[in-house]
């Protein structure tokens, strides 16, 4: 009996450990790399993954997983509009959970209802995911890289930090994060917008910022690092560099972020190769002419443990 309740304590305190991870990482580190996993086998294979940065010559790894709305909904078939319930959403980290031990983000997209938002905290926090983003943005949200082409309305600042609020107050561990994403350059509402919503967020009891941007310099993301550092010098701060993608790691880490997401890069490989794989079957009736650029069998028993 005693045994078993040692090991039931166990097994309740895994979604803890790994909660924890992230702000252990960040507090070693000074700034991770996290990389987006849309089902367990792309969070295999980030988990594994390793090698020499070229610049460092230092040995590097992923830190975490990115769990994308964009590649969760595309898995799907689905357009990237908040399609997606939180069970679904939760069914699939929990699936990446049961194979893999690094800490993972959520893209929580626009955070939904209040109301709603404050459950969902707590469900995150359950299941041991350690931090999630949330955007200023309302009503049908519509992927932030379509910027003005498409319509897109952005909060209220007094509205996106009462939800930041509330979601602090659901909150009922130490080590979860809610960061806040401000979309004022996506949206072209300008710099010192972009700035003075950081600040409020911040101050509304947002553990961290993450600065979207659609230019492809780099430039404006460089230049907000410097500006809101100087003001929370403390904060976690976040980029996704999809669109600055010459951007080296190494360059963002001195400019003061603490996280670097490649948000959809595990999905995009993976389209191109299926694609070709397809149609070269298709073309020669056979499977030989693909098979150089496959994994082979033996590979993929390896990757999963316990195959044999």
């Amino acid at each position: 009996m005693l045994e078993d309740n040692l090991s039931k304590s166990i097994k309740l305190s895994i979604p803890n450990i790994r909660r924890a991870k992230l702000k252990e990482s960040v507090k070693k580190h000074g700034c991770i790399r996290i990389i987006e996993a849309h089902n367990p086998i792309s969070a295999l294979i980030a988990e594994n993954a390793c090698g020499n940065d070229i610049s460092t010559g230092l040995n590097v790894e992923y830190e975490g997983f990115w769990s994308s709305s964009l590649t969760d909904s595309a898995t799907k078939g689905k357009p990237d509009i908040e399609l997606l319930d939180i069970k679904s959403r939760l069914s699939n980290i929990s699936d990446i959970f049961e194979v893999t031990s690094k800490p993972l983000i959520i893209d929580g997209d626009t955070g939904g209802h209040v109301e709603h938002f404050s459950f969902n905290i707590r469900a995150l926090e359950r299941l041991g995911v350690s931090a999630i983003i949330i955007e200023d943005k309302t009503g049908l949200k519509k992927n932030s890289l379509f910027g003005n082409e498409v319509n897109q309305l952005q909060d209220t600042i007094e509205s996106f930090c009462i939800k930041i609020t509330k979601g602090k107050e659901a909150q009922l561990t130490t080590d979860f994060m809610l960061i806040a994403r401000v979309e004022s350059l996506i949206l072209d509402t300008g710099m010192d917008d972009a700035l003075k919503r950081a600040f409020a967020y911040s101050q509304s009891g947002a553990d961290g910022i993450m600065i979207h941007s659609r230019s492809s310099d780099g430039k404006e993301v460089f230049e907000f690092a410097k500006r809101y550092r100087l003001r929370f010098p403390n904060k976690i701060l976040v980029c996704v560099p999809t669109s600055y993608n010459h951007v080296k790691f190494e360059e963002l880490k001195t400019a003061g972020f603490n996280i670097v997401i490649y948000a959809n890069h595990m999905l995009r490989s993976a389209y191109k190769a299926m694609e070709k794989s397809s149609q070269l079957i298709l073309e020669n009736g056979r499977t030989f002419e693909a098979e150089s650029d496959l994994l082979s069998i033996k590979g993929i028993l390896n990757l999963i443990p316990d195959n044999r």
